[in-house]
């Protein structure tokens, strides 16, 4: 089992970053995937954002409007794309799978805790700075 970010790198507040997170050695189409950062001097809190299987997707207040995620079942990899970057979005970003399905759409919400998560990926730095 393996999932892969990648994409990070340094822009400038303002600017956009697009990470990718690749998957494999489980059934990608069965799994949603949030996106996490660790908050500053903390470990990693709940997600960011999520895509499920079917497409349903969940925004933390802190990234509404700004990020969007994305999911090519074929090949086994989502998208996350970042715009108006702002220098507190300065973090590792990690991408992780969890098997499990929100029964109802407000259900996405049990998804935010990180301990639902099955598999991680070894993360991808993202620097926003002028």
């Amino acid at each position: 089992v393996q999932l892969q970010a990648s994409g990070g790198g340094l822009v400038q507040p303002g600017g956009s970053l697009r990470l990718s997170c690749a998957a494999s050695g489980f059934t990608f189409d069965n799994y949603a995937i949030g996106w996490f950062r660790p908050a500053p001097g903390k470990e990693r809190e709940g997600a960011l954002c999520i895509i499920c299987s079917k497409g349903e997707t969940y925004y933390g207040d802190s990234v509404k409007g700004r990020f969007m995620m994305s999911r090519d079942n074929a090949k086994s990899t989502v998208s996350l794309q970042m715009n108006n970057l702002k220098p507190e979005d300065t973090a590792v970003y990690y991408c992780a799978a969890t098997h499990l399905i929100p029964l109802t759409p407000e259900d996405i919400t049990i998804l935010i805790d990180q301990g639902a998560y099955d598999f991680w990926g070894q993360g991808t730095l993202v620097t926003v700075s002028s």
